[in-house]
């Protein structure tokens, strides 16, 4: 028999606007009561639902679930929308089981979905399939609670069969169909909301988001460490407080440690947003569209609750789930759990000749010009620097070498342009590469590249940094995406990773995490995958050698 616990706080009701000062009682995990406050409330903190991210690859933290969710729980986040899409590409099936058993250990609440484009693209090497056949068997599970972002829209609007099955499946078991419809407007953009899907956290611009508003679908107000849409989309929440969500989407374990959902929250209030509708967007909506299992305040709901100093900051004191108290004034009560390791890598060293470009006399080549705080790119036409008969790497015109080394097997390299990087020496590598984590590099001459390539396959994933002789790597042999170890030691790492990475001169605010996207062939304009260098707008390549001429 449990003994009762007592919270006392102001607790705010989100629906009905209102604001009482109340004690709840918590026992076996819900609330048993909820009464009035006797006495001075006013220096009690706030009493509010825990904050939801309504759309997250874990593993683009860097850790595996048992220890994202240490670092979340801090900001008051007590469950997320997941994707295991990440994994899946690496794994197929098996990476899904991984994140599910691996959340399973800690009290949080993850709810997972059934990837739907794995691999994301034929244009591609991936490391597994997930076909309809799968997908009709993860939907009928428990754990899976919707379909992921359908990023292959092309496949909607075209009525692929394979996508219109997975669409169809979906429907079937009663699960929700997340949407990924980057730039996509107009009659292309209702067709695609028609075919059941739900959501996109891939808007642009305010314009864009209305637009699919005005079909029916739900937004997603995305903040993370490389694609941010925060400022371009904040404003719709005054008109559409019930169609809105805040998520992150990719966070590096460094800007989880910062902050998360709160951050957002403490961001609209600053900018005059009424703070019921900010915490809709946080707390309730969330829960609605995915039908979660997650304490809305109500009795006999789950205990899961947050106390925050007030409601500007967000500053968290404590957050509750299920009754268990998981962290208390900045610090994580959640016990560390020892993580199995599951991957998938078979590649081996690189020659620095492996990355040479020679030059066909062409006068102008395609460069990718990376964005700061965005995914998609730009395609540009420039110059060649030649050196040689072969076209190299120019730190002056900042227009460097990029690359992507096939993980899965030994094949040619691809190698070709980016603008942006700003490195003036040395080489980033990273097997952090969406959506198929293939090995990805930028680097200022051919040697770099290789050293700082060698050392992700050394490790058998990773990130790695190299500048002269100095060698940087943060190993990640969880699938070539996750690390093992402590949360907090990970960001650490990540931290002095990243700070060498900036002092070879890039001026991004994650360079790892702009060059993780490089080869995501489903956001335009231009990438690059194993294969070649890609057009997103025509969905073909522009070489299939790998080599921009």
């Amino acid at each position: 028999m449990s003994t009762p616990i007592t919270v006392s706080g102001r607790l705010v009701r989100i629906a009905q606007k209102t604001v009482e000062p109340t004690t709840l009682t918590i026992e076996h995990g819900r609330i048993s009561a909820l009464t009035p406050f006797t006495g001075d409330a006013s220096s009690l903190p706030f009493l509010l639902p825990g904050f939801v991210d309504a759309h997250v690859h874990v593993e683009s933290s860097m850790l595996v679930p048992s220890e994202f969710a240490r670092l979340a729980v801090v900001h008051g986040t007590v469950a997320t929308i997941s994707d295991p899409h990440e994994i899946a590409n690496v794994c197929g099936v098996a990476g899904v089981d991984y994140m599910i058993a691996n959340g399973a250990t800690v009290p949080f609440k993850f709810y997972f979905g059934a990837p739907s484009c794995v691999p994301a693209t034929t244009f591609e090497t991936a490391g597994a399939v997930i076909d309809s056949d799968d997908i009709d068997a993860l939907l009928q599970r428990k754990e899976i609670v919707y379909l992921t972002e359908m990023m292959n829209f092309p496949g909607v609007l075209h009525g692929d069969p394979e996508v219109m099955r997975k669409i169809a499946l979906a429907k079937k078991y009663g699960k929700v169909i997340d949407g990924h419809a980057p730039g996509l407007r107009g009659a292309a953009a209702r067709q695609y909301i028609d075919a059941g899907i739900s959501t996109d956290h891939e808007c642009f611009t305010a314009e864009e988001a209305l637009d699919k508003l005005g079909y029916g679908m739900k937004i997603l107000i995305r903040e993370g460490s490389a694609a941010r849409n925060f400022e371009a989309l904040i404003g719709l929440l005054h008109d559409h407080e019930d169609r809105i969500m805040f998520c992150s989407d990719d966070k590096h374990p460094d800007s989880l440690v910062a902050g998360h959902i709160n951050e957002l929250c403490a961001r609209a209030v600053a900018k005059g947003i009424d703070v019921f509708k900010v915490l809709k967007a946080a707390c309730l909506n969330p829960v609605h569209h995915y039908g979660m299992k997650v304490g809305q305040l109500q009795l006999a709901d789950p205990a899961d609750l947050i106390l925050v100093r007030d409601l500007e900051r967000f500053e968290v004191l404590q957050t509750w789930i299920d009754g268990q108290l998981v962290a208390r004034d900045g610090k994580s009560l959640i016990t560390a759990k020892k993580a199995t390791v599951i991957n998938q890598f078979d590649c081996t060293h690189k020659a620095a000749s492996s990355f040479a470009v020679p030059h066909n006399g062409a006068a102008t080549i395609p460069v990718i010009e990376a964005l700061d705080g965005q995914l998609i790119t730009n395609r540009l036409e420039l110059e060649p620097t030649v050196v040689d008969g072969h076209v190299v790497s120019d730190t002056e015109k900042d227009v460097l070498k990029i690359t992507v080394v096939n993980r899965y097997k030994d094949a040619p390299v691809a190698t070709a342009f980016i603008r942006n990087f700003g490195l003036r020496r040395g080489a980033i590598a990273s097997s952090v590469a969406h959506d198929s984590h293939n090995i990805v590099a930028v680097g200022a001459d051919d040697e770099s590249l290789a050293r700082a390539v060698n050392a992700v396959i050394a490790a058998k994933g990773g990130v790695s940094c190299v500048d002269g002789q100095s060698e940087f790597v943060l190993p990640l042999p969880v699938a070539g995406l996750m690390s093992a170890e402590d949360g907090y030691s990970v960001a650490e790492k990540y931290s002095a990773i990243d700070a060498a990475a900036k002092a070879l001169g890039s001026p991004l605010a994650a360079p790892f995490m702009t060059l993780s996207f490089m080869a995501l062939l489903v956001i335009p304009h231009l990438k690059l995958s194993d294969l070649g260098l890609f057009d997103g707008d025509s969905f073909s390549f522009v070489n299939r050698s790998g080599k921009s001429e």
